[in-house]
């Protein structure tokens, strides 16, 4: 899988965003209602990827920035819109994305990614998990619906740094 750097209003993003959003509607009733401006996701303070696999958009994620304040320390980014097509699961593909997100994040400076999934996604938290993100407490849209699920990673840069 090759993946590229796209605005978040891309034709390909655009279409893997739709596609995630059905998923949510699917299993929650309704779009994710987390709050989202594409200019989030742009360098430095964000960053968004579309993986192709032969040409054919499967996969992409982003992260952005947050300012220091009352649920986010500095440093912080927020992982937003992982989703890999159903055909392509099973591959490890979302995990190619998620090490790349994090690796853009440290060469941006960024101390810890954080995100938040929901119980009716089990495959997303086993991969957070799986992949050293721990629960933290719940932020956003979301810090009082007890079923959404928040995690956090503190990044290579960040662990480095306090040694």
């Amino acid at each position: 899988m090759e993946l590229e750097t796209r605005t978040f209003d891309h034709p390909d993003a655009r279409r893997l965003i739709a596609a995630l959003q059905q998923v949510y509607v699917h299993r929650y009733g309704s779009d994710d209602a987390t709050p989202i401006e594409g200019s989030e996701f742009v360098a430095p303070r964000g960053i968004f990827v579309v993986g192709y696999l032969d040409g054919t958009a499967i996969a992409c994620g982003g992260w952005r920035a947050h300012d220091p304040g009352p649920e986010f320390a500095e440093g912080d980014a927020e992982i937003k819109r992982m989703y890999v097509v159903p055909a392509a699961r099973g591959r490890g593909l979302s995990r190619v994305v998620l090490a790349e997100l994090e690796r853009r994040a440290v060469a941006a400076g960024r101390r810890r990614l954080v995100l938040e999934t929901g119980i009716r996604l089990p495959e997303a938290i086993g991969l957070y998990v799986s992949s050293g993100y721990s629960e933290i407490p719940r932020f956003g849209v979301y810090r009082d619906n007890p079923s959404s699920r928040c995690f956090g990673k503190l990044l290579a840069v960040a662990a480095q740094r306090a040694r």
